[in-house]
């Protein structure tokens, strides 16, 4: 037995009873050089210094990694307004490498802007990278630190709203913040366990 939802999108949701298992939701925030990754719980990220092609292979091969077993993926989208456009090609090509490595194991992902993301995380959709992080901290109780502090944070939220939008928030989210899930591109294709 399920029971039929209708989030934000305003797609009906089939989602499964209490007492069966949650979704495995992965959210991405990708980078050339530091791309945060998060699931429920936990952050991690993925540096490298290398350059071209193979900069493009190392990346989708340890973030797919992380992400071929994800029942939906949520990454954020590009950030347009971005003053520095170098490695624009190459950022649009790490983007499209990880849509492509979903689509061939069909996994279905959503792409959430960088606007909707700060505005789901903070209320605010300008909201500068260190006010995410202190929501994540607060909301969830997750303490990203180090260099990636930032990526990993973006990714969590991005995972968040994910799991939000399923049905299983991970936490109470202001009316304003939930507002941001309108903004966010979901897949058509429903998540297996969530059907």
């Amino acid at each position: 037995m399920s029971l039929t939802v209708t989030p934000a999108t305003g797609m009906p949701l089939t989602l499964p009873v209490a007492g069966t298992p949650r979704p495995l939701v992965v959210g991405l925030d990708l980078s050339l050089t530091s791309s945060g990754i998060a699931g429920d719980g936990w952050s991690t990220h993925v540096r490298t210094k290398t350059r071209g092609d193979y900069r493009l292979h190392y990346l989708a091969g340890q973030i797919g990694d992380h992400i071929k077993a994800a029942d939906l993926v949520v990454m954020e989208g590009p950030s347009f307004g971005h003053a520095a456009l170098a490695g624009h090609e190459d950022m649009a090509g790490l983007r499209c490498l990880i849509r492509v490595f979903c689509h061939r194991r069909q996994i279905p992902y959503a792409v959430i802007p960088p606007s909707s993301l700060k505005l789901y995380a903070t209320g605010y959709g300008k909201a500068a990278k260190g006010e995410v992080r202190s929501a994540v901290a607060d909301r969830y109780g997750v303490h990203t630190e180090g260099a990636a502090r930032y990526d990993e944070a973006d990714a969590y939220v991005a995972m968040a709203a994910g799991m939000d939008w399923l049905g299983y928030p991970l936490a109470p989210v202001p009316e304003k913040c939930a507002k941001a899930l309108a903004g966010v591109k979901w897949p058509e294709q429903i998540p297996v366990v969530a059907q």
